[in-house]
């Protein structure tokens, strides 16, 4: 489902409908306020979140891959820790990449799994623990920040610049799972995901009520020898924000013959596969995706559909390294 429009009016003019939902964005806020005051466990090895304050895709699986790639350039044996959304497995269970499905674990675990060993489960200290027993060193965790069950050494907030905090109020009035200033209090680090021109519209929008370090990223496309430029597509992605992958596309050089947004982690049956390859067989277009969605086709159109895979660049990322180096106890 897409959220509401209204969520993503600027704060200074939310709209009559948030204004309306207030009282129940106040209610939610509060209730997410107890949960998150409550102190975590803690599982004998650092941990590292990387959440949000949006619902919804803001850019964390990227990060995390980023974090990982970092965390093994310093030697260190990292492991993942998942709710595993869209997925039915709720025991702790460590996914297998070959043998899993992304309807067992969820998309994001099963792509995160081709990069460290991942944890899944609805009890995030069970998985935890299970991940230090088999070895990790050093845990991230995808996605709960909100959630307090697990004590948190170090917590990087991901925003995508292009839609910020959208009317800065709380579900359903707005796109946030809790009030910023609340939020970025128990932060350690923020990272906004953009283009210059994003960056900056959010820095104008926001920067005022943001008293902690800002990292800034962009994701760009892995460079893996497709010739992409002149390619006529047929676009589709079940991710936050599609028109950004649609954009990608587009940089690359790529003629968009039809897009096709896709609800978040949107489960693609054999049904939409079908009819969506009869539309691009009909615009002679190629189908292509996002590396997240690829991991949920059935076995019979990976071959058919192609995928633009990207990676975080972080130019200037002095302040996420001494970060690393104090909860790492590097320094």
């Amino acid at each position: 489902m897409r959220p509401p429009s209204f969520w993503t009016r600027p704060p200074d003019a939310p709209g009559l409908a948030s204004r309306l939902l207030a009282p129940l964005g106040a209610l939610y806020a509060g209730v997410t306020a107890r949960r998150v005051s409550q102190p975590g466990a803690r599982v004998g090895v650092p941990v590292i979140c990387v959440g949000n304050l949006n619902a919804g895709g803001t850019g964390k699986t990227p990060t995390v891959i980023a974090l990982l790639q970092r965390l093994s350039a310093r030697g260190l044996a990292a492991h993942v820790v998942s709710r595993g959304y869209g997925g039915s497995q709720s025991e702790t269970h460590r996914v297998d990449p070959l043998g899993d499905s992304a309807t067992r674990v969820g998309d994001e675990p099963l792509l995160l799994s081709a990069f460290a060993p991942v944890w899944i489960g609805s009890d995030r200290v069970a998985s935890a623990k299970a991940a230090a027993t088999a070895g990790a060193e050093v845990i991230v965790m995808d996605d709960g920040f909100q959630n307090s069950g697990l004590a948190k050494d170090l917590s990087l907030i991901v925003v995508d610049a292009g839609v910020g905090f959208g009317n800065g109020r709380v579900i359903p009035a707005g796109p946030l799972r809790e009030p910023v200033t609340k939020g970025l209090a128990r932060a350690d680090l923020m990272l906004a995901i953009g283009p210059e021109a994003a960056q900056q519209r959010f820095t104008e929008a926001w920067g005022a009520k943001i008293a902690l370090p800002v990292l800034r990223g962009t994701l760009e496309p892995l460079q893996t020898g497709m010739p992409w430029a002149g390619l006529r597509a047929y676009a589709f992605a079940g991710i936050g924000r599609p028109s950004k992958f649609f954009e990608t596309l587009e940089g690359l050089g790529v003629e968009l013959a039809a897009t096709r947004a896709l609800d978040d982690h949107q489960s693609l049956s054999e049904r939409l596969l079908e009819r969506m390859s009869r539309e691009a067989a009909a615009m002679n277009a190629q189908m292509v995706t996002t590396e997240k969605d690829a991991v949920r086709l059935p076995d019979a159109y990976r071959r058919s559909v192609l995928t633009v895979p990207v990676r975080l660049q972080i130019p200037e990322a002095g302040a996420l390294d001494d970060a690393l180096d104090r909860v790492l106890g590097t320094t």
